[in-house]
């Protein structure tokens, strides 16, 4: 029997020299470039939909949007809305409503989480987000894909974090594509997280991934992977 159709997933990432995608504290990723800041907002603009945690969501304090005028003209002429939907995943279902995200109205906002969200948070997120909410310890990767593509029409996702959701999606697996840009940075430390997050049991086969583009940018290294069973172009 065939599996129900899922979006094109897209990771996009910033690595320090030592493998961690943020310091023990979970700070904001803002230890990049101006050049790869333009790149993030480039690929962002590659998706029908942009999916994050909500604890990456909050931390970097997102809007999930589009805002340059040039990048939204190239999506109309692909023919996708002007800014993506915004999806964002909570197991836990503790994510505030006053958050940045909620003040950004101009895209729908879908919210993946579990029956564990307080009953007084449900009616708390604004008209023009939709709740699907999940009878499992945790939001089940594969059907909320399958979700986004049937109900919402998206064809391609791009993922920006955090580490926890990567490896969940890298576990099922249901990662296509991957952006990863090195910096010239050390964090350390045995609770900054790399790209599948802190030091664990392995869960998952080890995926693999093709390099097909890389170039030095500043101090930089820019990248562009495709996993192995995936076709791009």
């Amino acid at each position: 029997m065939k599996s129900p159709a899922r979006p094109h997933v897209i990771a996009n990432f910033a690595i320090t020299a030592d493998g961690k995608v943020s310091t023990h504290r979970n700070s904001p990723t803002t230890f990049t470039s101006p050049e790869d800041k333009k790149r993030l907002r480039e690929i962002r603009a590659l998706g029908d939909g942009l999916l994050a945690g909500a604890g990456t969501v909050a931390s970097d304090s997102m809007s999930m949007g589009i805002t340059d005028p040039t990048l939204q003209a190239r999506r109309l002429q692909r023919g996708q809305t002007r800014e993506p939907v915004r999806v964002i995943v909570t197991n836990s279902g503790l994510i505030h409503p006053g958050l940045k995200v909620f003040q950004n109205d101009r895209t729908p906002l879908v919210i993946f989480s579990t029956t564990a969200m307080p009953q007084d948070r449900r009616s708390r997120f604004p008209a023009f987000c939709d709740l699907w909410l999940f009878q499992t310890r945790t939001v089940p990767l594969l059907a909320a894909l399958h979700i986004l593509h049937a109900d919402y029409g998206l064809k391609t996702i791009v993922c920006e974090g955090g580490p926890r959701l990567f490896r969940s999606l890298a576990a099922v697996p249901a990662i296509d594509e991957l952006y990863v840009t090195f910096c010239p940075r050390t964090f350390g430390g045995h609770h900054a997280p790399t790209l599948t997050g802190l030091p664990g049991p392995l869960v998952f086969s080890p995926a693999i991934f093709l390099l097909i583009e890389s170039k030095t940018v500043g101090d930089e290294f820019h990248t562009h992977f495709v996993a192995q069973t995936s076709k791009v172009g």
